[in-house]
C-alpha cells in the first residue's frame, strides 16, 4: 500500500470508534513505519485528534513522529501548529510538554521557532504558558 493510502487509512480511522477502526489505524501505522522515506510529517501531525476514543493507540502516532529526525519533526509541527491547536489542543499540549521536558529538543525547538512568523511564536508561547500554569496548579 502506498504512503498516501496509508495516510488516508489513518485519517479515516483516527477516531477509533470501533475495534475495526483501531486495527485499521494500528496496521496502517505499522506499515508506514516500515518505509519512512517519503512520509509527510505535517500531514501526520494533523491526524492527531482529541476525539479519538483509544488514546493509547494514538500514542503510537506520537512515538512514530518522535522517531524522525528532531529538526524535521519540529519544523513540521511548527508548520501546522495553528491548525493542530484547533483540531487537537490536548495532543498539541502533550507534544509541547514532551518537547519542554527534553533539554536538547527544547533548545532545538527554540532555534527553529526564532525565524517563525509572529503568530506562530505567540501561539507556541501561549501553549507553553498554559502548560506551566497547569503544572503550578497541580503542585499547589
Amino acid at each position: 500500500m502506498s504512503d498516501n493510502n496509508l495516510i488516508s487509512t489513518l485519517k479515516a480511522n483516527k477516531l477509533m470508534r470501533s475495534k475495526k477502526e483501531v486495527l485499521a489505524f494500528d496496521n496502517a501505522l505499522t506499515e508506514l513505519a516500515k518505509n519512512t522515506a517519503d512520509v509527510d510529517l505535517e500531514e501526520l501531525h494533523l491526524i492527531l485528534d482529541d476525539k479519538c476514543q483509544h488514546e493509547e493507540v494514538m500514542w503510537g502516532l506520537v512515538h512514530f513522529l518522535e522517531s524522525f529526525d528532531a529538526r524535521e519533526q519540529l519544523q513540521a509541527l511548527l508548520n501546522v501548529v495553528q491548525e493542530l491547536v484547533v483540531s487537537a489542543p490536548e495532543w498539541t499540549e502533550i507534544i509541547h510538554y514532551r518537547i519542554f521536558n527534553d533539554k536538547p529538543t527544547r533548545f532545538l525547538y527554540q532555534d527553529i521557532l526564532r525565524p517563525a512568523d509572529l503568530n506562530t511564536q505567540q501561539l507556541v508561547t501561549k501553549i507553553l504558558e498554559d502548560i506551566a500554569r497547569k503544572h503550578e496548579l497541580i503542585n499547589v
